[in-house]
């Protein structure tokens, strides 16, 4: 569960970004400072922060990458603050890509394996500004508020239509999954696919209405059960295509 902005510094700066990173946990500034090189595929910068003490410390290296199906350059970084190694990209949008824009997202890249949706509550109610859903999704061992955000990054049909949301301490925006809107062929109804990451693992789950729903704004959040009805690229972990 991470999100977080990054922006190119000017040139003559001693760090060439800086930005913040987000989670349930912490709200942390970041630099990505130039290293030499000893390889081709060694990191291109040391990610730094400024611990409690005000030292600043090395939590982790990024290279410089390009999508292999987009071409568009992005930035991958693997970080540790404490709690064991993470990885996010940090990618642009279209229009950041457009203005030649420094400003870049940053987003999660890989999740843990897919858990198993056991007992699950939550419901989702559609927004009536914004093309936007909230929510909520719990069991025994969590509970979480979300939004359910329109993907501004979707350009193939199998891309997520919806990013879910949480919010970091500070009130931050982070990504924890993605969502599809799906039809059944069986019934022909309309419900979304949602791909929820936690502590745990990845969290698959679905969003329909039953009898005394359809028609209006809420869906009920069951347990998903695999039907061949999926959307393509539900299964294929939290990273965006930029």
């Amino acid at each position: 569960m991470f999100a977080g902005t990054l922006t190119r510094n000017a040139e003559t700066a001693t760090a060439q970004y800086s930005g913040m990173i987000h989670s349930t946990r912490f709200d942390i500034a970041i630099q990505l400072e130039t290293r030499p090189k000893m390889s081709e595929r060694s990191p291109d910068y040391d990610v730094t922060a400024i611990n409690k003490s005000g030292r600043k410390v090395r939590i982790g290296t990024a290279w410089n990458e390009t999508g292999n199906t987009s071409g568009n350059p992005y930035i991958s970084m693997q970080i540790d603050v404490g709690l064991g190694p993470f990885r996010v990209n940090a990618v642009q949008t279209k229009e950041a890509r457009a203005a030649k824009s420094g400003e870049f997202e940053i987003i999660p890249l890989v999740s843990n394996g897919i858990m198993k949706s056991g007992s699950i509550s939550g419901e989702l109610t559609a927004m009536d500004a914004d093309n936007a859903f909230a929510g909520y999704i719990a069991n025994m061992m969590f509970d979480l508020d979300f939004m359910l955000i329109e993907n501004e990054f979707k350009s193939e049909e199998t891309h997520p239509d919806y990013r879910i949301e949480v919010s970091s301490p500070r009130g931050k925006p982070i990504r924890v999954g993605s969502a599809w809107m799906a039809k059944s062929s069986r019934t022909g109804n309309d419900y979304l696919s949602l791909l929820i990451n936690t502590p745990d693992g990845d969290l698959r789950v679905n969003a329909v209405q039953n009898e005394e729903q359809r028609g209006g704004q809420t869906f009920s959040i069951v347990p998903f059960i695999d039907s061949g009805e999926q959307p393509k690229d539900a299964g294929a972990g939290l990273s965006l295509v930029a």
